[in-house]
């Protein structure tokens, strides 16, 4: 097999791409692609705990660990213990971590409309689709 006809290849280049894209766009934020994962989460509200957050993100949990210490120290967010079940912890975003929400968004959207930009808008669609399928979100 060709290398070019490789899932794994084309998948792997194509990430790292986006990745860097994406990378490169968040900068100026001091924020990561994974770290933008985490405040999406909590900005839409239904993931607030490491566990939940790990889970939507697909991360391990000593991997999210790392990653809530690294946000908690730029400011982005804090971890509270609750009183009543202290392994029960609630991650919440600081004023910082809230008021980046739009224009993270917006960096995002820009971003995704950009690196998709060559490929036709159906085509666009396809493909997420297929991804989906791939990643195991979505049935065929």
């Amino acid at each position: 097999m060709e290398l070019n006809q490789c899932i794994n290849y084309l998948l792997t280049t194509s990430q790292h791409k986006v990745f860097q894209e994406i990378s490169r766009r968040l900068e100026p934020f001091d924020v990561t692609p994974i770290q933008y994962g985490v405040m999406h989460c909590l900005w839409k509200g239904e993931k607030t705990t490491p566990k939940e957050i790990a889970s939507e993100l697909k991360l391990e949990n000593s991997t999210i660990s790392g990653i809530l210490d690294r946000m908690e120290k730029k400011g982005l967010l804090n971890r509270h213990v609750s009183i009543e079940d202290r392994r029960f912890i609630e991650v919440v975003l600081t004023d910082k971590g809230k008021s980046l929400e739009e224009p993270i968004l917006k960096v995002i959207d820009d971003a995704n409309h950009d690196i998709l930009a060559s490929i036709p808008e159906k085509e666009q669609e396809l493909l997420k689709k297929n991804l989906r399928i791939l990643a195991g979100l979505e049935e065929a």
